[in-house]
């Protein structure tokens, strides 16, 4: 298992399983994220963020629209390598080591998946309409209310943070808000299926300690560029979005997420 720091500049391998001492904050793991799993305890991770492959075989359908030269709503469609990565459904084991390791979790794309019966969805509303699909879906794990994220495809990837890098990248603005909801800061946060690193840009943005999983090498260097393109005090100095957020985020991690 390669376990690469978010400076990027240290590669180790290593088995966790005999010494948990070195599995350290705020790094990214290459390799298959089941196997990384199965040498953790349980309820090692306070809360899982993750979009895995949904098995819809979406990164073959956004490069026929990028060669057709068609355009979204969101401005021109963006040709990306053939990864295959969308071909199939990750295998039932991955989403019962997922359960197993951490104490909570939210999995994008769960309507796809069989996931156990709770309450608490959170719908991402895309706001245009007419085209592909309206929203996405995230199961959770916690039994209160659906929660509502309102972010326009456009205003997703037109903003400092979230160049497109990847066919189903998230918002980094979808991130802050589900930790902002979900989350306390003394949380350890897991993504095993970090793809382009929204999750753990969030993450970083926000303070919290993050570890993250991703298969593809490729992918690993466009999240350490992410992840090494601000400071977490930049982020909090940038302008007055970020102000009001991180007050916002102070009141809310007041909140334990579980009641």
């Amino acid at each position: 298992m390669n376990i690469h720091t978010a400076k990027g500049n240290k590669w180790l391998d290593d088995d966790l399983s005999h010494n948990l001492n070195k599995l350290n904050s705020n790094n990214i793991y290459e390799g298959d994220c089941l196997k990384f799993m199965k040498m953790l305890p349980d309820g090692y991770f306070d809360l899982i963020i993750t979009d895995p492959p949904y098995g819809i075989d979406y990164d073959t359908l956004q490069n026929q629209m990028a060669e057709s030269g068609r355009i979204s709503n969101g401005g021109k469609w963006i040709s990306y390598d053939y990864f295959q990565w969308d071909k199939t459904i990750p295998a039932k084991e991955y989403f019962k080591e997922m359960l197993r390791v951490s104490k909570n979790q939210i999995i994008f794309g769960g309507n796809y998946f069989d996931l156990p019966k709770h309450t608490t969805w959170i719908i991402w509303n895309k706001i245009q309409r007419g085209f592909m699909t309206d929203g996405e879906m995230a199961w959770t794990s916690f039994d209160k209310s659906i929660y509502i994220f309102d972010m326009s495809r456009a205003d997703a990837y037109i903003n400092k943070d979230d160049k497109k890098v990847h066919p189903t990248q998230k918002p980094t603005a979808l991130g802050r808000w589900i930790l902002k909801n979900f989350a306390t800061k003394d949380m350890k946060i897991l993504d095993p299926f970090a793809g382009s690193g929204s999750f753990l840009l969030a993450c970083k943005q926000l303070g919290f300690d993050y570890v993250g999983c991703e298969i593809n090498p490729e992918y690993i260097k466009i999240i350490n560029s992410r992840l090494n393109q601000m400071s977490v005090s930049d982020f909090w100095s940038n302008d007055t979005h970020n102000r009001n957020l991180t007050e916002d985020f102070a009141k809310s991690s007041q909140i334990n997420p579980t009641d």
